[in-house]
């Protein structure tokens, strides 16, 4: 496996990873229906960095890395990670978010948070519980959850320390 920067020339790799997950609306707060141009700029164009783990010349996950918020607020960065469904259960997220968490301190980062978490996303909360980050809000029922309704949204925080 190696995590390695993303470029344009990956997009349709990501895309065919992004779509079918922002499409079944359980676990981003994108549109269902977001276009391969709107994912172009949320996953490749906003963030910082977007990274690509890849096997054998085949993408199966993908980050992105952000700052959190401007001016004071600018030492936290927030990630989003996804994983190719044929891909999971294989440690990927665990891999990539351990990689987000080391180019994070080198580009300045002292904490990251991830803003909103369905908190039907077990999988999720459990793997980021183990790497270390702690629920520090509880936001209910803010996510609209496609088959279980309205549900908590979660906010995760980990400190890294200082750079």
């Amino acid at each position: 496996m190696n995590i390695r920067e993303a470029g344009v020339e990956d997009f349709e790799r990501i895309w065919a990873i992004f779509h079918p997950i922002v499409a079944a609306g359980d676990t981003y707060a994108y549109p269902r229906d977001t276009t391969r141009e709107q994912a172009l700029d949320i996953w490749l164009r906003a963030p910082r960095k977007t990274y690509v783990c890849e096997e054998g010349g085949q993408v199966l996950g993908t980050y992105y890395i952000k700052t959190n918020q401007q001016g004071p607020g600018a030492h936290v960065c927030n990630c989003g990670y996804m994983v190719s469904p044929a891909a999971r259960g294989r440690g990927l997220a665990s891999a990539m978010c351990v990689h987000s968490q080391g180019i994070a301190r080198e580009l300045g980062y002292r904490a990251m948070q991830f803003n909103f978490v369905a908190a039907t996303n077990e999988g999720a909360v459990r793997l980021w519980n183990k790497l270390g980050f702690a629920t520090v809000g509880r936001l209910p029922r803010a996510f609209h959850h496609p088959t279980e309704g309205y549900v908590d949204a979660l906010v995760m925080y980990k400190w890294l320390g200082a750079v």
